[in-house]
């Protein structure tokens, strides 16, 4: 296992501080990177140090951070800001090209849960990234959505999230409570000692839930024909689409390659093994690959 330095940053994205967290395995010469993204709510000390840990360990350089809102990170507090996040990601991959421990012609973005879905964006958007990895992610549709919703519910559902965008709810919530990760599998995680984290609070704009149902993820598809991409995902996923995770394969043209694993929740990819392990291994495996 690599000898893993651990190197606090600050950077700039649009005027606004983001915190991070460079991870440098102690190996020579330039070295494949990766910029990592996380779930909804998420900060750096949760599951994407965890992934920036593993393949820091299988000899990649790493950097994770808190996107603007959330965590250590300037910007207006726990809201869901699509174009800022992919503007954060663009920051992120300049700090890696500018590190001379990092081979700039190798730069991924990795995306877990949410992440998977702006990792997809941003790389579909920005030719200095080489390859693109989603973990148990969200490759949301809008047009998807509305057709599961019916086009009325969808637009009465985004417009009472327009109606109240200033108003805080929980994150998370036992029992059934009023959450905007509803559910007793999102608690398992952020509701207990599993996400421990002082940078992670327990609410977020109901404005947040009006990007996530708006952000377009999947129609980035064949935007990357260019760029390998890699799919990891488990096979029973109630909070992560696996038919979603399949539709963004099947229609990204050219070098690509998918993964399943028999994991029994969502969740198991953050922090369970074996599921853990082999997400990381395949990722650090395909990242590797990349062309020189």
């Amino acid at each position: 296992m690599t000898t893993v330095r651990t190197e606090r940053i600050t950077f700039g994205s649009e005027g606004v501080e983001l915190v991070g967290e460079l991870r440098l395995p102690a190996v020579k010469g330039p070295r494949p990177a990766v910029a990592l993204t996380g779930p909804f709510t998420g900060v750096k000390e949760q599951v994407v140090g965890t992934y920036a840990e593993r393949l820091a360990q299988a000899g990649l350089v790493t950097l994770a951070f808190d996107h603007r809102g959330f965590g250590e990170s300037g910007g207006r507090r726990q809201h869901e800001d699509s174009q800022g996040k992919l503007a954060d990601l663009r920051a992120a991959v300049g700090v890696l090209t500018g590190r001379p421990e990092v081979d700039p012609a190798r730069i991924g973005v990795v995306g877990i849960c949410l992440g998977g879905g702006y990792a997809v964006r941003a790389a579909a958007t920005d030719p200095r990234v080489n390859a693109v990895a989603g973990i148990a992610g969200a490759y949301n549709s809008p047009v998807r959505i509305a057709r599961t919703m019916g086009i009325d519910t969808y637009r009465s559902a985004i417009g009472g999230f327009l109606d109240r965008y200033d108003e805080y709810v929980p994150a998370v919530a036992p029992d059934g409570g009023e959450a905007a990760m509803g559910g007793e599998e999102p608690y398992a995680y952020y509701g207990t000692a599993r996400s421990a984290s002082p940078h992670w609070r327990d609410e977020v704009t109901r404005g947040s839930l009006h990007s996530l149902m708006t952000f377009d993820a999947l129609g980035a598809a064949e935007l990357l024909a260019a760029t390998p991409l890699l799919v990891v995902h488990g096979r029973t996923d109630a909070y992560c689409s696996p038919e979603l995770a399949r539709e963004l394969h099947e229609r990204k043209p050219g070098e690509k390659e998918i993964v399943w694993l028999d994991a029994d929740q969502h969740i198991d990819l953050y922090d369970m093994e074996p599921y853990v392990t082999r997400a990381a291994q395949a990722t650090a495996d395909f990242l590797h690959r990349l062309r020189r």
